[in-house]
């Protein structure tokens, strides 16, 4: 699969050297003029440049372990590190009677367990969203190679909204089977008091009480919230990035240094991420509550919780997720800058498409 998917990659329209050139005006995407050979030496040695300047190939077996790798630091630090926050947000949901509020539950949390206790289900977090991003972001990358060959150039511009939607729907799918282990056993550690204290004690416990059904219960309800989620991640960060280039940003893309472009990220990052929250928090809530009980179905949970009761912590989950899906985006393209992976510019309209729509002579 992964051979043919480099195969595809190497006339993919996302393949960042060849767009790149076309986009700095450095090269012409259709046949050379007869003339001198100088110009043609000249913008030969400017391909060969820009091939040299990446660590590798646009679509190699290299090029996608190093993205799942980025997206393991991405979402298994970022996760690690606002599990206070977390924490905090999944009391919240299961129990509102005694965690009123984000200041409220940080102040309980600290009363009953001290400092050390809104460090717990810290283990699974980072395992499991470490799996989580591998698969994410890897996949996310070959999923969009793959669908862009399906359409053609013209299309993918087109229709390039849909297709980052599809390709991170797809690439979400496994990601969440990854998770959902882990995912049940930080739920579990959260939010039911001395039932375990460690990854170590929990997941024994849990396989002796329910089997596998205790880790993989609850990766249904994960697909309703992290798939939404996902979907707008991807998209909305896509979309974002281009129109911050194309109305915020004064100069291109190709005039901004890497420092420049990483800000580009992180901003378009936190606008997605907000969106994010948003949509995928209803089942969030429902994630949460049907990990920590027994024998409960998700359509249960969401009947007894109603309409209000499934908003329960937004303004936490916004502040947690948009700050997550900012740093998430600016660690993943940093991974890329310093293993001089290829990075597309925004897209352009193919040349073929501009002639059919009588907008070049």
């Amino acid at each position: 699969m992964f051979s043919s998917v480099a195969h595809l990659a190497r006339a993919n329209p996302f393949n960042a050297p060849h767009l790149q050139l076309v986009h700095d005006g450095l090269t012409d995407p259709g046949s050379c003029p007869a003339g001198p050979t100088a110009p043609l030496r000249r913008s030969r040695n400017l391909a060969a440049a820009a091939v040299e300047e990446y660590s590798c190939e646009f679509g190699s077996m290299k090029y996608y372990a190093l993205c799942g790798f980025g997206g393991v630091l991405s979402c298994g630090l970022t996760h690690t590190a606002v599990v206070p926050l977390d924490l905090v947000k999944c009391r919240m949901q299961v129990d509102p009677q005694k965690y009123k509020g984000i200041f409220n539950g940080f102040s309980v949390t600290l009363k009953e367990d001290g400092v050390r206790g809104l460090a717990k289900g810290w283990a699974p977090t980072f395992i499991g969203y470490s799996l989580q991003g591998l698969c994410k972001f890897g996949f996310y990358e070959v999923f969009k190679v793959l669908y862009s060959n399906m359409l053609g150039e013209e299309n993918t511009y087109l229709w390039r909204t849909s297709l980052y939607l599809a390709a991170s729907a797809s690439a979400e799918f496994f990601a969440d089977i990854a998770l959902a282990p882990m995912e049940a056993t930080k739920v579990r550690i959260q939010t039911q008091p001395g039932y375990a204290n460690t990854l170590r004690d929990a997941a024994p416990k849990m396989y002796k009480e329910e089997g596998l059904k205790a880790f993989y219960k609850g990766v249904a309800p994960l697909w309703m919230r992290q798939i939404p989620y996902t979907m707008m991640k991807f998209a909305c960060f896509e979309r974002t990035v281009e129109a911050l280039y194309k109305f915020v940003v004064p100069k291109p893309r190709s005039e901004c240094s890497k420092p420049e472009q990483l800000v580009v990220t992180f901003v378009a990052g936190y606008i997605a991420g907000v969106f994010c929250a948003i949509v995928s928090h209803p089942a969030d809530s429902v994630v949460s509550v049907l990990n920590k009980e027994k024998g409960s179905s998700a359509s249960q949970v969401l009947q007894r919780l109603g309409f209000k009761g499934v908003w329960k912590g937004l303004f936490a989950r916004i502040i947690m997720i948009g700050t997550l899906t900012a740093l998430q985006w600016f660690i993943y393209d940093s991974v890329k800058v310093y293993f001089r992976l290829p990075r597309p510019p925004p897209p352009e309209m193919p040349e073929s498409l501009k002639k059919k729509l009588g907008l070049t002579q």
